[in-house]
């Protein structure tokens, strides 16, 4: 049994609804061991602690055989519950005789159950009793019939046997006035011959009320769900009708008043020495607080399978997370959605189409906007991995103290916040692709982590020493040139080498001028369903301008200057206004900066691409290869200020 059950054994609604039980509990795993117990079935059987802990119901029935306890466990399996007879001994050796009530408890890929045991030794006893009083009852009236051929010796015979029914029907009264389940006996016909005091009590009847009326029209009895049995279909008439034993154990009677309770009970046929039906016995009693008790046991149950069920629920977790990430690349980054008409461009196409196919490391290169997702996702969805995810992290996006635990997750109180275990993005990407965006971007000290993944394919999430195996394609794309970041330090060679299997070179937008048109109308198409706005006209100045633009930018920049311009567009046709700024487009006859400017421009971009972090492994000393005392005095030296 997982050490995790024996945990939520603590919970509140299990230990009370233990604690508080009026009769022993057990709790059996498929192989009859006990596993759990209440204080009751210690007294009840006179064994210690320990010693039930290490034992199970073998031990305390040795009559049940493997092949008789294996046939109960197939049947409590089909119906979910069990209600046997049997014989339990105590430390002492005293053998009780018990009905065991097994309820199966489903929980993950085990079953247990619950079995609540109770002594049935007065109800056998009065079983008896009453058998004996029906059995000299049956020959007294014989004896009445023949009444006709009596002799005096008869006639004494009878009256002393009619002495004797008296004290044993006296006897049996007592007996059945101080049991606490109900009890009555019915004739042939169906009608009340006797009932004890807590039968009277239980429906709210006085006895005098119930002795020789037709059962039928004086205990309302009703099916779980309020329906009512007619005569011909009763459980208690069945008995003297077929002769056999009914026991039905969910069902309710209604009191006098019109309230109700759940009760089982035993009907018992009685015969004559003839094997003639005489009547029946029914053995009746209060389950309520059974009820309560089960219903305070189910909900512990719940809350322990709830428990024990947190793997499943994050199992199904990732997949919903994996549908939605499908999703969003099948309704936002189609490979379709890539639209060239450019000979330089349809290369790369090609390459995406050749190494698709394997499972190689592909390393995207390409400037700021050019597509590199869109490359990545081409990769991933003409391959045979299309049908899983891919996962997407961005490194430059990341906090370097989350990075790793984004990546390879980690355990509950691996660090201060992390109140919940999380699964990694690699994890999450088994079988599947991910794509490294900005790798240039990833700290350094993770770098071994990552070149571990790719040469093993395992790792262990924060906090844990369990090693994970996976499945992973890695796609991985940059803007920085990372051979020389390797000559700065901020590159592991080795890593580069094992990304750069099989490089893609995305070729920038000024490369491909023919291309702007189809995208122009592509971006105006999109634009007039978001916007709900329908700007189709292109003059052809219009055009001229957007095809001659360097776009610095690429694609991403033509997409944006595009819907600028289709909101500030008064009509139908395309106005670019200020969209381009000019001062982008390279001048012969543009002025040579000094020296002292180009440095001034140059700190200025280190410092707004680390967000102005000075010192660091990611500050912009680090990137431009100077101390953070020179880079400070520099800045003092040409007035650069935060802004």
């Amino acid at each position: 049994m997982p050490s995790q059950i024996n945990k939520e054994w603590q919970n509140e609604w299990a230990e009370t609804a233990l604690a508080n039980s009026s009769i022993p509990v057990l709790w059996l795993s498929q192989e009859a061991r006990i596993i759990r117990f209440n204080q009751v079935s210690e007294t009840a059987f006179g064994y210690d602690s320990d010693t039930l802990q290490s034992s199970s119901l073998f031990d305390l029935d040795e009559q049940l055989t493997k092949k008789a306890w294996k046939a109960n466990w197939a049947t409590l399996s089909k119906q979910k519950s069990l209600v046997i007879e049997s014989q339990l001994n105590t430390k002492k050796g005293r053998s009780i005789p018990v009905e065991l009530n097994f309820t199966l408890i489903e929980i993950g890929t085990f079953d247990l159950c619950c079995v609540l045991v109770r002594d049935i030794s007065k109800r056998k006893d009065s079983a008896t009793k009453l058998k004996e009083a029906n059995l000299l009852l049956d020959m007294i009236v014989k004896e009445r019939s023949e009444s006709s051929k009596m002799t005096v010796d008869a006639l004494k015979s009878r009256q002393q046997a009619f002495v004797k029914l008296q004290k044993l029907e006296r006897r049996n009264q007592l007996i059945l006035d101080s049991a606490g389940e109900g009890i009555y006996g019915l004739d042939n016909q169906g009608h009340t011959t006797f009932a004890n005091e807590a039968a009277a009590k239980m429906i709210g009847w006085q006895l005098e009320d119930l002795v020789g009326k037709p059962q039928h029209a004086i205990l309302h009895h009703t099916k779980p769900d309020g329906s009512p049995y007619d005569a011909k279909d009763c459980p208690i008439y069945a008995a003297f009708k077929d002769g056999k034993t009914h026991t039905v154990n969910d069902e309710v009677f209604w009191r006098k008043d019109g309230s109700c309770f759940p009760v089982e009970y035993t009907s018992t046929p009685i015969k004559n020495e003839n094997g003639e039906m005489l009547g029946a016995v029914v053995i009746f009693r209060d389950i309520t607080q059974r009820k309560e008790a089960e219903r305070a046991l189910q909900e512990a149950n719940a809350d322990l399978q709830h428990a024990l069920t947190e793997v499943e629920e994050l199992k199904i977790q990732l997949e919903e997370e994996n549908k939605y990430l499908q999703q969003e690349i099948k309704l936002s980054h189609n490979f379709e959605e890539i639209i060239s008409q450019s000979k330089k461009f349809k290369k790369v196409l090609t390459q995406v189409e050749q190494v698709a196919a394997t499972d190689a490391t592909v390393m995207i290169l390409g400037e700021s906007g050019t597509g590199k997702e869109l490359i990545a996702r081409g990769v991933h969805n003409l391959s045979r991995r299309k049908n899983r995810a891919l996962v997407k992290v961005n490194c430059a996006t990341l906090p370097a103290n989350l990075i790793e635990s984004e990546l390879f997750g980690h355990e509950r109180g691996a660090f201060t916040g992390a109140l919940n275990k999380r699964i990694g993005r690699f994890e999450l990407a088994n079988e599947g692709t991910i794509f490294l965006d900005e790798i240039g971007e990833l700290p350094i000290d993770l770098q071994s982590k990552l070149l571990r993944v790719l040469q093993e394919g395992e790792f262990e999430r924060l906090g844990s020493a369990r090693t994970i195996s996976i499945n992973v394609r890695v796609i991985a794309a940059t803007n920085r040139d990372l051979p020389e970041e390797i000559g700065k330090g901020t590159f592991r060679e080795d890593l580069y080498y094992r990304l750069n299997v099989f490089p893609i070179y995305v070729i920038p937008l000024r490369q491909r001028r023919e291309d702007v048109p189809l995208l122009v109308r592509h971006f105006l198409s999109k634009n007039e369903i978001r916007l709900g706005k329908k700007v189709g006209m292109v003059t052809k100045k219009t055009m001229e301008d957007l095809m001659n633009y360097p776009w610095p930018g690429n694609v991403r920049e033509l997409e944006n200057v595009i819907e600028r311009a289709a909101i500030i567009s008064s009509g139908d046709k395309l106005e670019l206004g200020d969209s381009l700024f000019r001062k982008d487009v390279p001048s012969k006859k543009r002025k040579i900066s000094t020296l002292e400017e180009n440095e001034r421009s140059h700190i200025l971009k280190a410092l707004e691409f680390t967000n102005w972090k000075v010192s660091g492994e990611r500050g912009a000393a680090k990137l431009l290869g100077m101390k953070r005392t020179t880079l400070e005095a520099r800045m003092k030296k040409l007035d650069i200020q935060r802004p």
